[in-house]
């Protein structure tokens, strides 16, 4: 068992300065869970990217800002399609892949939800408020860490048992920053809770001992004033030590 399990975050790039980066609130989630952070730049190189991952415990797959490129499941843009970044695509992928080679444990959130998707086969919805009838406000801007919409979470998933475990009902309340959203689920992918409008707010697979959980609102923003978005972070840590 590792005694304090490393876990890798994948970084954006800002095309301006050229610079790799991440926002701390992703770290600073792990550190308070029991975790030490590892960014992994985005550089789309196989070997490079393995060679990360073959130290490490667990993967996360932060938010971005950017949206999947739709070719990657088949579909075209349209014209409310966020900017597509190619490196972060091809390196979540990748990371994905070395991932699940390595059998390590993935939480993804937001864009890491959707692109876990993605790479599981799954398609998005490229923009909820032009593609679906009465949508929600998924996009609810500052406060960013403010809970602003409702999810049901579903009977028997592992979210459901974090909730339990956190004191919380099964209907809670969430912050949410995000246009797009999961439309057909992955391979082995369950939808573990709905907004009110229908949007898939969390999938996952545990199938065989394996802990891959994605959700579309941002617990590293509330997890210190928050029960349950703190022990998503402290359940996913707890598989990367064992």
């Amino acid at each position: 068992m590792a005694a304090t399990p490393k876990i890798g975050i994948t970084m954006r790039v800002e095309f301006a300065t050229r610079r790799f980066y991440l926002g701390r609130d992703y770290a600073e989630a792990l550190v308070a869970a029991g975790a030490v952070p590892v960014h992994i730049a985005l550089i789309p190189d196989k070997k490079y990217v393995r060679a990360a991952l073959e130290g490490l415990d667990g993967l996360l797959l932060p938010g971005a800002d950017c949206d999947p490129d739709p070719i990657l499941y088949g579909d075209e843009p349209r014209p409310a399609l966020g900017r597509v970044v190619p490196e972060k695509d091809a390196t979540d992928l990748l990371a994905l892949t070395a991932a699940e080679e390595l059998g390590l444990p993935v939480l993804g959130i937001c864009y890491g939800m959707q692109i876990m998707n993605v790479f599981r086969g799954g398609n998005l919805i490229q923009d909820i408020a032009t593609e679906i009838d009465d949508p929600l406000k998924h996009d609810q801007g500052e406060p960013l860490g403010r809970p602003s919409h409702h999810i049901t979470i579903e009977k028997g998933s592992m979210l459901e048992q974090i909730a339990q475990a956190a004191g919380s009902e099964s209907r809670v309340r969430v912050n949410s920053h995000h246009h797009q959203a999961v439309k057909g689920p992955g391979r082995g992918l369950t939808v573990a809770a709905r907004a009110d409008d229908g949007i898939a707010e969390a999938v996952e697979d545990m199938a065989d001992g394996q802990f891959m959980l994605g959700i579309e609102w941002h617990p590293e923003l509330i997890w210190k004033t928050d029960g349950f978005n703190r022990l998503i972070f402290e359940t996913f840590v707890s598989k990367c030590g064992t």
